[in-house]
């Protein structure tokens, strides 16, 4: 953020000799924008911000379970349901390590955070226009508030979680420390896309109907009901672009106790490079076209 202050230049002249200021001189104009460089993301500014990025985040908490009878036990209502169909639907077989509920619900509550958090940061600008068109603040904050939002619910579901792995006689093992890694990578995907989609929505209206779709198409895209070892291996050399085919895919595991045979390095590593990127590119559009957002929003 760059401060200027711009004076008459009678102002100036009687500054610099040192004589009493005329009384009809103009006060000083303070000019508060936002410094033009290609810096993907100003951590200096966002931190000065980092109490506003809270409090959009707790309001958005509130509103979304205001008013309701179950509150926040909507966040395990859907994962739970979504594991139930499936299990009822698929009847897939045992393999002898985990069993399917406990392998379907893991994998969802990490993919209903990603793809919540999505959704919900791809239309944050549009539902904020008032505080766009209004005030200055770092408009990033809005998308990222809404990826906050999806981390509330999914630390919710965490709870179940642990409730089943107890009911199913599963414990964690060392692995488990990689799993809070995973959430963070997931979240800095979701802000990448999020924000990406964001300002792409801002312009083009026509995003709130393409969005829902693509996250539909992503999670059938993502093993998150399913084990990949069905996929050919020319195939299973591309998915883990998908950031959250690897990330997932290693969550999982991590929570439910899996080896180190049992992860698979090279996904992980290309969906963790693959969010940074995400990352990057979604937070370089976002900063180059957000000047113009409360003139079209």
């Amino acid at each position: 953020m760059s401060i200027a202050e711009v004076t008459t230049a009678e102002r100036k002249l009687l500054d610099a000799s040192g004589g009493p200021a005329p009384e009809d001189a103009e006060p000083p104009l303070t000019v508060i924008e936002r410094r033009r460089d290609w810096a993907f993301l100003d951590l200096r500014e966002l931190w000065r911000y980092r109490e506003l990025l809270l409090f959009l985040t707790w309001r958005d908490v509130k509103v979304r379970y205001k008013q309701t009878v179950l509150g926040a036990v909507w966040a395990l209502l859907q994962p739970l349901g979504m594991m139930a169909l499936f299990t009822f639907f698929l009847h897939p077989g045992e393999d002898g390590a985990v069993p399917y509920p406990l392998f379907a619900f893991s994998g969802l509550l990490a993919w209903m955070f990603f793809g919540n958090a999505l959704g919900s940061a791809s239309q944050s600008v549009v539902a904020n226009q008032n505080l766009v068109t209004k005030i200055y603040f770092p408009r990033i904050i809005i998308p990222a508030s809404a990826v906050g939002v999806g981390l509330v619910d999914f630390a919710v579901g965490s709870l179940l979680l642990a409730v089943l792995m107890a009911a199913y006689g599963t414990a964690p093992g060392w692995g488990l420390l990689l799993a809070p890694l995973m959430v963070l990578l997931l979240a800095v995907a979701a802000v990448g896309v999020g924000a990406l989609l964001a300002a792409l929505t801002v312009a083009y209206r026509d995003f709130r109907h393409v969005i829902p779709f693509l996250v539909q198409f992503w999670m059938f895209a993502t093993p998150s009901i399913y084990r990949p070892d069905g996929v050919g291996p020319a195939w299973r050399a591309w998915m883990p672009l998908n950031p959250a085919f690897g990330l997932i895919l290693t969550f999982r595991w991590s929570v439910l106790g899996g080896t180190p045979d049992g992860y698979d390095l090279y996904a992980l590593a290309v969906s963790a490079l693959t969010s940074v990127l995400l990352l990057l590119v979604g937070c370089l559009y976002f900063r180059r076209v957000e000047r113009g957002f409360a003139d079209i929003i």
